[in-house]
Formats: C-alpha cells, sequence, structure tokens
C-alpha cells in the first residue's frame, strides 16, 4: 500500500489497465488529474482537444480503429454534455470508452447550490449512456473502480462506461491498494446450440451470412464458415471488411436484399439484422440462426430458430468443426454472378460519387482507415467502397451524428500512427469540428480531410426539393476559403474538382505525413437511397423506419 492522491490513484490504475493515452479538455474541477498525470512522467500521453465534443470522439475513434479501452476526460456540466453526443454513439457503435468526468464538491452534488457547472443528477445522466457508471468517492476506492469500469466495457458487448470525482476528491489522499485485474467475462461455447445451428445451415441449399461489427474480430474464423457453406456474406457499415470485399463471396447492402429473397436460411452474426427484419420481411419458415455476444439481441425482433450467445470467434470455430456432419455441396456461381452483374450496373449510375471513392481508394493503402461523415460521398460508401481489414471502414451506426467523423479520425490516427487515415466529409459537417485542426497541427496527427463542398447540408435540401415542393429553408450554407482555412493553421492544402485531381492530392497528401485537407467543389448529387432504403421482398415486416 502507499499513501497517494485520488487522482494519482486512478492515473496509476489505468496505467496498469493498459491505457496509454487519455483524451482531454482540462478545467478547474480537473486540475489535481492532470497534475497527476503530469508526475506520472509520461506514462500517459494527454492529447488535448479545443472542444469536448472532440475528445470524446477521438477516444470513439482510437476504440473503432483498435476495439481496445480508450479514456476521455472532461470538466462537468457543459463539458459533459459537450462529449455526450460521442457518448451516446460509442453506445450505438458498441465501443469500449470510458468517459473520466470531473464534478463539483462532494459535499455540495445534488444540492442545487449553483456551483460551477452544476447540473443535476449527473450520475444519473451517465448511466443513461452508458452500461456502468459509479463516482469516485475517495483514493482507496479508484484502483476497484478503474479496473471494474473497464472489465464492464470490455465483458459481453462492449459498450461505454464512466466514472465521476468530485473536485475535492481528486485532491484527497489515503493507504491506497491496487487489486489485480480480472479478465473480461466471455461466455462459453453452447455446444448444443452450435450443433442445432450447424444441420439448419449445412441443410440448406441458399443459406447467406449477415455479419456486423461484433464479428469483427473473428474475421479468419467467419471466412472459413462461409467458404464451407459457400454462402455469400452480406455486410454494411461497420461490418465491412470482415471478409475483404475482394473475395467472391462478399456481397454488397443492396445485393443481399436480392439474396435474402431466396434465401432458405440465414446465419447472423454480431448484428443487430435490423433492416432485413424491420423492412425485407421475415416469414416464420425462414430459420434465422443468430451468434452474438449479447443475450438481448438474438430475440429483439423476432425470435431465431436457434440463438447462440457467444463471442463470434470461438462459436464460429465450432461451428465450422460441426459443418461437415451436415453440409451439402452447392453451386451457386450463376446467381452470384447475375446478381453482381446487376449491382454493378446499379451502382455505376451513381455519379460522381462512385469516381470519387474509386480515386480515395487508389490513394490509401490497404490497410488504411476511412471514416465517413454523414454526407453524400459516406451514404455511397457503406455501398461500393472496396475494404479489406475488419476496424478499416469507420462509420456512425444508427446515430449517424453529423459531424463526428474529423475528431473520429484524430483518434484512429493517435491510436495507431502507422496507418494513413483519410476523413470523408461533406462542408456541412466538416465544420463542426474544422477547429481542430489546430488539435491535429499541435499533436503530430496526418489525418487527411477530404472536404466535398456543395454549399448546404446536401440531404436536407434534396428531401425538400423532392418531398416539399422545393420549399428550401435553413438548408444553404455559407463557407470559408477551405483551402487557405487549412493553410492558416499551417497543414498544407489542395482544391481538387475531379477524381483524378483528389487521387493525385491524396497521394501527395498522405506521402507528406502531415495534417491536410482536400477542398473539392461539387454540385448536386444523384440520391443513393433507393439502394440502401429497400423493398419488402418475402413474409412479413415490421414498421418501416422512417428514414429519408
Amino acid at each position: 500500500m502507499a499513501r497517494m492522491r485520488t487522482a494519482e490513484a486512478v492515473v496509476e490504475s489505468l496505467a496498469r489497465n493498459g491505457i496509454d493515452t487519455l483524451y482531454a479538455l482540462p478545467g478547474v474541477h480537473n486540475d489535481h488529474l492532470f497534475d497527476a498525470l503530469h508526475k506520472a512522467d509520461g506514462r500517459i500521453r494527454v492529447i488535448h482537444a479545443r472542444h469536448e465534443q472532440t475528445a470524446a470522439y477521438m477516444a470513439l475513434g482510437a476504440a473503432l480503429a483498435t476495439g481496445k479501452p480508450q479514456v476521455f476526460s472532461v470538466v462537468p456540466g457543459p463539458g459533459l454534455l459537450n462529449a455526450s453526443a460521442a457518448l451516446l454513439t460509442a453506445w450505438g457503435l458498441n465501443a469500449p470508452v470510458l468517459a473520466l468526468v470531473g464534478q463539483i464538491p462532494s459535499f455540495a452534488i445534488d444540492q442545487g447550490h449553483g456551483h460551477l457547472h452544476e447540473i443535476p443528477d449527473q450520475l444519473g445522466l451517465l448511466r443513461h449512456l452508458t452500461k456502468f457508471a459509479e463516482r469516485i468517492r475517495a483514493p482507496y476506492e479508484a484502483p476497484a473502480l478503474v479496473n471494474a469500469a473497464i472489465r464492464a466495457a470490455l465483458s459481453g458487448r462492449p459498450r461505454p462506461v464512466a466514472l465521476e470525482c468530485g473536485i475535492d476528491t481528486w485532491a484527497a489522499q489515503a493507504e491506497v491498494a491496487f487489486p489485480p485485474i480480472e479478465p473480461p467475462l466471455k461466455p462459453p461455447v453452447d455446444a448444443e446450440a452450435v450443433a442445432r445451428a450447424a444441420k439448419i445451415l449445412g441443410e440448406a441449399a441458399r443459406p447467406i451470412i449477415v455479419v456486423g461489427s461484433g464479428a469483427q474480430d473473428a474475421a479468419a474464423e467467419l471466412r472459413a464458415v462461409a467458404e464451407a457453406l459457400n454462402a455469400p456474406v452480406v455486410s454494411f457499415r461497420r461490418g465491412r471488411g470482415i471478409l475483404p470485399t475482394s473475395h467472391p463471396l462478399a456481397v454488397s447492402f443492396t445485393e443481399g436484399n436480392r439474396y435474402w429473397k431466396d434465401a432458405d436460411a440465414v446465419l447472423a452474426v454480431g448484428t443487430r439484422l435490423y433492416w432485413p427484419q424491420t423492412a425485407w420481411g421475415v416469414e416464420a419458415s425462414l430459420p434465422v440462426v443468430r451468434i452474438d455476444i449479447d443475450p438481448e439481441e438474438p430475440p429483439r425482433f423476432r425470435h431465431p430458430a436457434c440463438a447462440i450467445v457467444g463471442d463470434a470467434a470461438p462459436v464460429l470455430r465450432a461451428l465450422a468443426a460441426a459443418l461437415p456432419a451436415h453440409n451439402r455441396a452447392r453451386d451457386r456461381a450463376e446467381e452470384m454472378a447475375g446478381h453482381r452483374a446487376w449491382f454493378a450496373e446499379r451502382i455505376g449510375r451513381l455519379q460522381p460519387q462512385l469516381d470519387f471513392l474509386h480515386a480515395i481508394r487508389a490513394a490509401l493503402p490497404a490497410d488504411g482507415i476511412f471514416v465517413e461523415d454523414v454526407t453524400q460521398i459516406g451514404f455511397a460508401s457503406r455501398l461500393a467502397f472496396p475494404v479489406e481489414h475488419p476496424r478499416c471502414f469507420l462509420s456512425g451506426g444508427y446515430q449517424d451524428n453529423l459531424g463526428w467523423a474529423f475528431g473520429t479520425a484524430l483518434g484512429a490516427q493517435a491510436a495507431l500512427p502507422g496507418r494513413k487515415v483519410v476523413a470523408a466529409v461533406g462542408d456541412g459537417g466538416f465544420m463542426y469540428q474544422a477547429g481542430e485542426f489546430a488539435t491535429a497541427m499541435r499533436h503530430n496527427l496526418p489525418v487527411v480531410a477530404v472536404v466535398f463542398d456543395d454549399g448546404a447540408f446536401g440531404n436536407v435540401r434534396r428531401i425538400q426539393k423532392e418531398q416539399y415542393g422545393n420549399r428550401l429553408i435553413a438548408s444553404d450554407l455559407t463557407n470559408p476559403d477551405f483551402v487557405k482555412f487549412a493553410e492558416s493553421f499551417g497543414a498544407r492544402a489542395w482544391r481538387a474538382t475531379t477524381p483524378g485531381a483528389v487521387e493525385a492530392a491524396l497521394r501527395e497528401a498522405l506521402a507528406a505525413g502531415k495534417p491536410g485537407l482536400i477542398h473539392v467543389p461539387v454540385g448536386e448529387m444523384p440520391s443513393p437511397w433507393d439502394m440502401i432504403l429497400l423493398p419488402r421482398v418475402r413474409g412479413e415486416a415490421s414498421p418501416r423506419p422512417n428514414l429519408p
């Protein structure tokens, strides 16, 4: 045991849990924490942003890119509220992010005294956004609470967690012991359920596989099962790259709708299976096998024929071993060639988005990280951007919060400094965090932002034009000169008006190894939504999602 302040105990506990970076925006409530970080002599690197939203988005980006827990720290009240969109997104994306949040003096919490940054029931708010949230009340509590928070973030379905600490508690001193770190909880493989699944899938003539982010650490195992079944693998957004899109069995989300129509068995791995179950249609006779580490997920919309609660990698290994006893031969080459040709013709009309995506792909290395914002290029990328590895396509998931991408890309870059990172953003979303070019320059984070500028919130404007009689309101934007804007921070910048020019500029920017911006003036782009909001093709469907 050693006598130390709460702040020192927290820093030591974070380091013992493998945390090497803290994303933060400092403030008086957390001064003792930052003093402890300084005294820790670089064991934990501090990357400070210019806004709390970016500190949290950076932790999120680092978690998404690595799969490892990441930590951000902000002051209470407005600091936490500024960071809350990233916490909400971390929840939706199953990201192990720890929010380390300051508090007013412990004797005044929830008393309504009007202290600086006071907010009623901050801990209750945190519990709405996380799977684990507690208050550190004394130095000796800190190590166990840090361990518990990180273990909770990684146990079962990964999700954000939080700890708050009062300004006076950070400075309190006591004897502190550091308990051993327990590994995350992992459910055992249910051999009986695996055997049932192998029989269902092995006997099917036209099985398909749908993968989501829960399979990101099971790429080899997923590939083995897919090849054994000769089954097309449908992915969307965070499932992309688990099976390389160059693999013959990898199919787009849009193609998946066509395969779904004729499937006689479905294997869903680490996915909510949201779109097929809410829009595409499922009848009781279609056997669905669900593999998910969250026991609440498989029956959320309807009960599957077989639910296997467990970590994707060991379950898929067991499934691959069980399949030969039931598996039949399948020749689906003609079927797949037909669907692929249909999709190539259909997606080829999505111009200029497709050519711009091809240009970015040509310049970005295969292990480079592509972060898409809520923008026209981003929507198209969910269908058509080639992805060869897991965790290389970062997408906002069902929160789909405009403006998330640049800070998220900075975090991915900070966590993986040897990798190339590109953020594809629109002019509307980019301005949410554009000032973080200061952070990129300060901490030498060589993210390249490719800003597609149509002078509007483009999706909003198109909806108003097409669905509201061209009654345009609050959708047009006034923008800076983006090239001069980036250069004012000391960053390099280019203006490119064609896909070829984008590729050339991006190659130069990535080679420079410095923060960069490519400004791409564009006009109105065709809608991709008919390839995302796909029709019901069988059986029953839940009410159609209310989306553009």
